[in-house]
């Protein structure tokens, strides 16, 4: 957008290190599309409207428009996800208010820290046995939860469960009202810190979801997650990082907290999500070089990197860039919940393993000495720390 480009659209291959699962290959393809002179709003009008012709061509559908927008803080705090499966219910609860004051340690001691009890409901499930209740403190358990508290709904709505003779009766009732349950269903509550917490319900959410068949075939759920934070905190480097990258402009409103608050901004970011799944991502770009810099500060760029690793772009902003904005859509991962594969793996040509390896031709293979001497390169051993 910088050499005066209005808009473009390409077919990028790329890679990227990242870890692998069912949805991701470190080589993949991506639909890139930028434009200047342009808000989100227009982006994400164009990105639907391809969309929704491809999904006409395809298969046939005629999708819902604009699709839904959420904004992140409300994905977390109702699916514990910025990718959130809209197909289903069974959404996350606030249930620190309904147990507050009460003597169950657990409780006690996480809402005097500052964290949270939140919660889901498993519909039916009240019947449970204690095995099964502890297989989903161990699903949990992977997202640093401590554990998976539960609660049986009886037929007069009052609750069962080993947590509930420390709660008052009004409590009980409080926390089966504020969880929506039904007689038949099971409470599942989780207390920690926020980030937690809301990590670890978001995936029972879904593991709960596919064990009792609730997510429904052949229904495209889009929506746009909206209004990302533009920094979080690393604790290990002790500093802010950008959640999406460096080069994404804050929200007009939130500006002024750059030299304030920056953990508190907002970010002109968006992704588009459907089925659970992150389809695309992108955001308004920062085209103000003294702006630029001043988000290079927050992230801990002293002056000497910003010019050694960004003075080029720093010098093309100062001689003025138009607002511009853009998004990826990732085509192989769009291919597969078209063909409704389930792995990404179905739908690439020479597919990567699970270690990132080349079936057929055996890539990654070790280096030549004469191909490191060419790239002037040396292999150290390694050392195990």
């Amino acid at each position: 957008m910088l050499s005066g480009m209005q808009r473009y659209f390409q077919i990028a291959r790329c890679f990227r290190d990242e870890d692998l699962r069912a949805d991701r290959q470190p080589e993949f393809t991506q639909i890139d599309v930028e434009m200047s002179f342009v808000s989100a709003a227009e982006i994400q009008r164009t990105i639907e409207g391809l969309l929704a012709a491809v999904f006409r061509e395809v298969l046939g559908e005629d999708l819902t428009l604009p699709f839904p927008r959420i904004a992140y803080d409300e994905a977390i705090a109702r699916f514990g996800s910025d990718r959130p499966d809209l197909r289903f219910g069974m959404e996350l609860f606030f249930a620190t208010e309904a147990v507050s004051g009460s003597e169950f340690r657990a409780f006690a001691d996480t809402i005097t820290g500052g964290g949270v009890v939140k919660g889901i409901v498993a519909p039916g499930c009240a019947s449970w046995s204690r095995r099964q209740v502890e297989t989903l403190s161990a699903e949990a358990a992977i997202f640093g939860a401590k554990g998976v508290l539960s609660a049986k709904v009886e037929s007069d709505l009052t609750l069962k469960g080993a947590f509930v003779k420390h709660l008052t009766a009004e409590q009980a009732t409080e926390l089966c009202s504020t969880a929506g349950a039904a007689p038949g269903d099971l409470i599942l509550l989780v207390a920690g810190d926020a980030t937690t917490v809301n990590a670890a319900l978001g995936h029972l959410r879904l593991h709960l979801a596919k064990m009792l068949d609730l997510i429904p075939k052949n229904q495209w759920a889009f929506a746009w997650v909206v209004d990302f934070p533009a920094f979080e905190w690393d604790p290990g480097e002790e500093r802010f990082v950008a959640l999406h990258h460096p080069f994404t402009s804050p929200h007009p409103d939130d500006v002024h907290l750059l030299a304030t608050d920056p953990g508190a901004m907002r970010a002109e970011a968006y992704d588009v999500v459907l089925n659970g799944l992150e389809l695309g991502g992108g955001s308004i770009r920062i085209h103000d070089s003294e702006l630029q810099r001043k988000v290079f500060e927050i992230l801990g760029l002293g002056n000497d990197q910003v010019e050694q690793k960004f003075g080029f772009l720093l010098e093309a902003l100062r001689y003025g860039a138009p607002p511009h904005g853009g998004i990826a859509l990732g085509l192989d991962r769009l291919m597969m919940l078209l063909t409704g594969s389930e792995s990404i793996r179905d739908v690439i040509a020479f597919p990567k393993t699970t270690r990132a390896a080349c079936l057929m031709s055996g890539a990654p293979s070790r280096a030549e000495a004469i191909q490191l001497k060419e790239l002037r390169l040396k292999l150290e051993p390694h050392e195990e720390t």
